[in-house]
C-alpha cells in the first residue's frame, strides 16, 4: 500500500489465504500474479484496480468472483484454472490453455460479471421500488388512519356539542317551568279567597233578581189573600169575588183535566 503507483506485482507461490482491503488501493497495477496461493475469495472492492490488464489466479481456492470484478474494463488476459469455481463461472472462463483462450476468458468473464452486476442492480432497483411502494402504502394507510381519527374526533366533538345543547335546553325548560310554578304560587298566595270561592255574580244582578222574587211573592200573597177573602167571608157574593171564584173554579178544572190527560197518556205509554 506504500507503493500506490506500482504497475507490476508478483505474489505467486506464497500460500496467501486472503488479501486486505488496502490492497485495492494499488490502482496503477497493470499486471498481477496471484497464482499458486490459497485464496478463497478476493476483496469485495477488487474492481477498483481499473487499470489491470493481466491477472493470473491459477491454482487457488476461488469459488466465485466479487461483483465489482465487472469494473475491470481494461482486463485483457485472465487465468482461472485449477480453482473450484462455480460450474457456470467455470464454463464461462474456459481452460486458458494458450494465449488466445486466456484472452477470451478475460472477455467472457467480464461479460458474465457485468450480467450478474446488472441483474443485481435490477434486483436492487426492484427492492428499492418495492420498499418505496411499501413506504407509500404505509404513508397512505397512515393518512387514512389520521383522517379517520380526525373524523372520529370531529364526530365526538359534534356529539359533545349536541349533548351540551340538549342539557342547556333541558335546564332552560326546567328553569322556565320553575318560574311559572313560582309565579303561580305567588298568585295563589296573594289571592287565596278568590281561588277557593266560586265566582259570584255581579251585585246589580243579585239585586235585580231579589226584587223580582219579592214582587212575585207579593203578588202571590195578594192573590191568596183575595181568594181567601172571597171564599171564607161575606164578600163572596160581591161581583169581584164572584169573578175571582169563577176564575179559581176554571183553573182547578183545567188542572184536573191536565192531570187526567197526563194519567191517560201515561197509561197508554205503559200499554
Amino acid at each position: 500500500a506504500a507503493l500506490p503507483k506500482a504497475t507490476v506485482l508478483d505474489l505467486s507461490c506464497n500460500n496467501l489465504i486472503s488479501l486486505p482491503s488496502d490492497f485495492c488501493s494499488l490502482m496503477h497495477l497493470v499486471k498481477l500474479d496471484l497464482s499458486k496461493n490459497r485464496l478463497q475469495q478476493l476483496p469485495l472492492d477488487f474492481g477498483r484496480l481499473v487499470n489491470l490488464q493481466h491477472l493470473d489466479l491459477l491454482n487457488n481456492r476461488l469459488v466465485t468472483l466479487p461483483v465489482s470484478f465487472a469494473q475491470l474494463k481494461n482486463l485483457k488476459w485472465l487465468d482461472l484454472k485449477d480453482n473450484p469455481l462455480d460450474p457456470v463461472l467455470a464454463k464461462v472462463a474456459g481452460d486458458c490453455l494458450d494465449e488466445k483462450q486466456c484472452k477470451q476468458a478475460a472477455v467472457k468473464v467480464l461479460q458474465h460479471m457485468k450480467a450478474i452486476q446488472s441483474e443485481q442492480d435490477r434486483q436492487r432497483q426492484r427492492k428499492l421500488q418495492a420498499e418505496r411502494e411499501m413506504e407509500k402504502k404505509r404513508e397512505a394507510e397512515q393518512r387514512a388512519k389520521e383522517a379517520q381519527e380526525r373524523e372520529l374526533r370531529k364526530r365526538e366533538k359534534a356529539e359533545e356539542k349536541e349533548r351540551r345543547r340538549r342539557e342547556y335546553d333541558a335546564q332552560k325548560a326546567a328553569k322556565q317551568e320553575m318560574e311559572k310554578k313560582t309565579k303561580k304560587e305567588n298568585v295563589q298566595t296573594r289571592k287565596p279567597a278568590s281561588s277557593s270561592r266560586p265566582p259570584q255574580p255581579p251585585r246589580h244582578k243579585r239585586s235585580w233578581s231579589r226584587s223580582v222574587l219579592r214582587v212575585l211573592l207579593f203578588v202571590l200573597l195578594c192573590v191568596l189573600c183575595t181568594l181567601a177573602a172571597c171564599k171564607l167571608t161575606e164578600l163572596q157574593h160581591q161581583p169581584l169575588c164572584v169573578s175571582v171564584n169563577t176564575l179559581y173554579e176554571d183553573v182547578l178544572a183545567a188542572l184536573q183535566n191536565h192531570k187526567t190527560l197526563q194519567n191517560l197518556l201515561q197509561q197508554n205509554s205503559q200499554q
